[in-house]
């Protein structure tokens, strides 16, 4: 354990999403005090339904836990070396998914609220910071997410001299699983791939003929759309996250080749007839009771979105627990405004983690609080530390966010965008792999496999030797 006096001023955090949360388990667990700000549900959001700490608003999936061929499953891995609260109780709580880490959205916040409300150097306080904090707060973590109150967003764009930079993020609806016809749908997982906590058949299956899919895109492309507001008219998406009209207003087959791609699945009611395009459906939920319809968030409205919906087959009765809905993100532009440990150039009292910075997804949320968490506290230590290698995946995300994307050198509109993690943002390897174990030499997409494999052993590798050197893990408590 590190000795912290206790007359060391606590760390504020601001937001108690995956961020937030995740930062305050590394200051804490390195013997820091923390204060916890959130402002539900003195504050609601449009897209929270709940007071638990880090709620999920849009899918329940963490997305592919292969850390040997993907880069999130990667970063996954890394996270687990760093005694992630995010991890352990994504781990904890993980419904069947193929090749995916889903969760049951209920027990995995319960779990991460309940971790943070009984430890002894957290303090929770439910309310709004509205407007810059406090002078006398030293050391604070702005991890209020995509949906930052107006006060404190407005508060750092006159602050950062910069505009904010915003997207719409779209949420996909959830089906009751007693209301979806079997008869016509089916269990499997694409190219039956066995993910943790699955079999294989983790997925429900719609199928759709060539005439039904058309018919659903054009009633997709007629629904009644969300209205903008004035302001919000020229925001773009993020296009990992478009809404499936948009998707489908990009032309016929775009869809088929995103959501409803109908490779690596054989109808199990017509094995000789392959669908058209088929509509996945992702367990939401431990008990089984709940399904999410894959790819599918919408800014329909509800009457339209119910409509189109079922006019899946399989879907014709379908029982929604939650329809699909719309919400304005906001993030900064981080790398022209954060320096290399989050903090914001013109006061670096202040970090920023999270969705905020500019990355994208709940992994790449938590991986920068944690970061965040780990920067700000070594700062009470004396002890700053080197960010992780940008060889490793949370070096390669932070390394983007904080300078490694290129700006527009003209004058044009800003380029930097929210993003995934993804090997594109890691440093090529020395030499690419050529030959394999036996000495005979890899052919076509094999050098691909063997490219992403050698990158993802670099980086645990890299990790390891730097947690040895740096973080010192003997202090946490």
């Amino acid at each position: 354990m590190t000795d912290i006096p206790p007359t060391f001023e606590p760390v504020h955090i601001i937001g108690g999403g995956l961020a937030g949360s995740e930062a305050a388990w590394q200051i804490a667990a390195r013997g820091s005090r923390v204060v916890l700000h959130e402002m539900r549900p003195i504050r609601t959001t449009e897209a929270h339904r709940t007071e638990s700490l880090a709620e999920l608003v849009c899918s329940n999936s963490f997305r592919s836990d292969d850390a040997a061929n993907n880069a999130v499953g990667l970063l996954h891995a890394e996270l687990r070396k760093l005694n992630s609260l995010i991890m352990a109780s994504a781990d904890t709580h993980q419904v069947p998914a193929g090749g995916a880490l889903a969760v049951d959205r209920e027990g995995f916040s319960a779990a991460v609220s309940a971790a943070l409300s009984s430890h002894p150097l957290i303090e929770i306080r439910r309310e709004e910071i509205a407007g810059l904090p406090p002078a006398e707060w030293c050391n604070v973590v702005v991890a209020t997410g995509p949906l930052t109150s107006p006060a404190l967003a407005d508060a750092v764009r006159a602050l950062s001299g910069e505009d904010s930079l915003a997207f719409f993020d779209a949420i996909a609806p959830i089906v009751h699983r007693d209301s979806i016809d079997m008869s016509k749908a089916w269990f499997q997982s694409r190219y039956d791939k066995v993910g943790p906590g699955g079999n294989g058949a983790d997925y429900i299956n719609c199928p759709l003929s060539r005439e039904q899919y058309e018919a659903f895109v054009a009633a997709l492309i007629a629904g009644e759309k969300t209205d903008f507001k004035e302001w919000e008219s020229n925001t773009p998406y993020f296009d990992g996250c478009l809404p499936i009209e948009v998707m489908a207003e990009r032309g016929l087959e775009t869809l088929r080749h995103g959501p409803m791609k109908p490779v690596g699945l054989t109808n199990a009611h017509n094995p000789a007839v392959k669908p058209y395009a088929i509509a996945q459906l992702r367990q939401d939920n431990k008990l089984g009771t709940l399904y999410n319809i894959v790819g599918f968030q919408t800014k329909l409205k509800y009457g339209a979105q119910t409509n189109v919906l079922r006019m899946i087959p399989g879907l014709e009765q379908a029982e929604f627990a939650r329809l699909g809905g719309l919400h304005r993100n906001t993030f900064l532009n981080s790398p022209r405004l954060l320096d290399t440990q989050l903090r914001l150039r013109a006061q670096p009292r202040l970090r920023f983690a999270g969705q905020m910075t500019g990355c994208e997804g709940y992994v790449e949320s938590a991986s920068i609080g944690l970061l965040a968490g780990l920067f700000a506290v070594h700062e009470i230590l004396d002890r700053p530390i080197t960010p992780p290698p940008p060889t490793t995946a949370l070096g390669a995300l932070l390394n983007h966010i904080t300078g490694g994307h290129i700006e527009m050198i003209d004058a044009g509109p800003r380029s930097f965008q929210p993003i995934n993690i993804n090997f594109g943002l890691f440093p090529p390897l020395a030499q690419n792999p050529t030959k394999r174990a036996d000495g005979t030499r890899l052919r076509g997409n094999e050098k691909t496999i063997a490219k992403k494999q050698a990158m993802s052993a670099r980086a645990l590798s890299d990790l390891d030797a730097w947690i040895t050197d740096t973080l010192r893990l003997a202090d946490v408590v």
